[in-house]
């Protein structure tokens, strides 16, 4: 990348090229774009999918870019240095599950490593996704550990019937 680029009047660091790529990429459904940015050893966490290494992230890109038809993303707020970096996103999009429509608002961190993402944190209100994403089980249980258990629990198991399906 090179470091020559500017955003703003001011000149960009290779890290922020590499996450406006990321999410660039995110946002025109291009989930093998989106795999590129990752190293081999990367790890991913947010509320929902925890302590994914890096073929396991790279096939739950693919697999929510691929269910999600409806999906709309804007991102903002990219910094990035060469260890850490952060962005702030917002996604729109219908939950296959409910059939529900979710905006969900997350900050997102990384950690880099010759120039590719080695880890990868979001963070969301969870209880204020659940409402969205579930109704009114989401309203009444959205807070609990208990709802937050099940959910993960879910969606680790579609991401591994997933990959067992699609060969990832």
């Amino acid at each position: 990348m090179i470091m020559g680029n500017f955003l703003s009047g001011r000149q960009i660091h290779p890290n922020e090229e590499l996450l406006i790529k990321f999410y660039t990429c995110f946002q025109n459904k291009d989930y093998k774009g989106m795999q590129e940015c990752y190293a081999g050893n990367a790890v991913f966490n947010d509320p929902v999918f925890k302590n994914l290494d890096a073929s396991e992230v790279c096939a739950m890109w693919e697999m929510l870019l691929k269910r999600g038809k409806d999906l709309r993303l804007k991102f903002s707020n990219v910094k990035a240095n060469d260890l850490e970096g952060s962005a702030k996103w917002i996604a729109k999009y219908t939950f296959s599950a409910s059939g529900r429509q979710v905006e969900n608002h997350i900050q997102s961190k990384f950690r880099f490593s010759d120039g590719k993402i080695i880890a990868h944190n979001d963070q969301f209100d969870f209880y204020l996704w659940s409402r969205q994403a579930l109704g009114l089980p989401g309203w009444l249980w959205g807070w609990t550990r208990f709802l937050q258990n099940k959910v993960q629990k879910n969606a680790m198991q579609g991401l591994h019937n997933y990959i067992e399906k699609e060969g990832c």
